[in-house]
């Protein structure tokens, strides 16, 4: 039953979350709000919003290492099964554009988070210092946003924009999505613990592994339709954004709410993890002949694999 229960929350969240952000970004743009702002606020962070509320809900039902392990797991199964899976599928021409700055931004993130966690546990301050990065790097992307368009002309769509959704619809779509997500978020953190205690693992593991996996299931969705449809650079940019979200929103919310202890497993492994297998992205990032092919979607996959034996070992 407590399986039943876990793919229940899961499902509720994800469905949830999708919901929160078509009504936010319909009212928010019937009420004025720029598209580009409704981009970079409303649909980033309600797109997060699931592993938000698993943090948040996991830290209040004080089990602080499965708000972590999610967030450390995601980010390592977003470039070792994100990217490997839509590889194996079809080869990803990552030399067609460019990510350079979001990448190296990325890694920056990554080391500094790492360098706090040394400092653990992670509490109300650290947690500020990193929405502080997360909003300077907002404002860094608008302005050059803004930039481009005052270049090229024009307004960008924003995703889950309808103009044609009755008002009434917005209304409900927001009440299910703000009433979903807490319930959601209460099944699948309650299912988890249970599961953890019944294997006799902690709740890191379990962050780490199942919780990780399932609320990846959205970018890997994403990135095999874009596989699917050759467009690489939504892949790369999907994989590159949610890393620097979940560290610096997930992260940084999630401390508000109480301290984030991390325990020894974290330090000699997970965070190593975590930064080594985003450093196997240069290549692809960094090289104008590169390309994920099916070789190297095979190669991240058995990589992702056997972290998760690495996880469980030493669990």
């Amino acid at each position: 039953m407590v399986w039943v229960t876990l793919v229940l929350g899961l499902g509720i969240l994800l469905i949830s979350g999708d919901l929160l952000v078509r009504g936010a970004v319909n009212a928010s743009l019937r009420l004025g709000v720029p598209a580009l702002i409704v981009s970079l606020t409303i649909v980033a962070f309600g797109t997060s919003a699931p592993e938000l509320l698993i943090s948040v809900d996991a830290v209040l039902a004080g089990a602080p290492g499965l708000a972590l392990g999610n967030v450390v797991g995601s980010n390592t199964a977003n470039v070792l099964l994100v990217l490997g899976v839509p590889a194996l599928i079809s080869r990803l021409h990552t030399a067609e554009f460019d990510t350079r700055k979001s990448y190296k931004t990325m890694i920056g993130v990554t080391v500094f988070f790492i360098a706090l966690c040394f400092l653990a546990p992670l509490t109300f301050w650290h947690g500020l210092m990193l929405l502080a990065v997360l909003a300077f790097i907002l404002w860094d992307q608008a302005s050059e946003a803004m930039s481009h368009r005052k270049r090229n002309g024009g307004d960008d769509d924003v995703e889950g924009a309808d103009a044609s959704l009755a008002g009434w619809k917005i209304a409900t779509f927001l009440i299910l999505g703000l009433v979903g997500l807490p319930l959601g978020a209460s099944l699948f953190v309650d299912s988890s613990v249970s599961i953890a205690e019944a294997f006799g693992v902690s709740d890191s593991v379990i962050g780490l592994t199942l919780v990780a996996a399932g609320t990846s299931l959205p970018e890997l969705a994403t990135t095999v339709m874009a596989a699917l449809r050759r467009q690489a650079d939504v892949a790369m940019g999907n994989v590159i954004g949610s890393n620097m979200f979940n560290l610096l929103a997930i992260m940084g919310v999630t401390t508000l709410f109480g301290p984030v202890p991390v325990v020894w497993p974290f330090l000699a492994y997970d965070l190593w993890a975590m930064l080594g297998a985003s450093l196997l992205l240069a290549p692809f990032v960094f090289s104008k002949k590169r390309s994920l092919t099916r070789r190297w979607g095979f190669f991240l996959f058995v990589l992702y694999l056997a972290y998760l034996v690495m996880v469980v070992m030493h669990g």
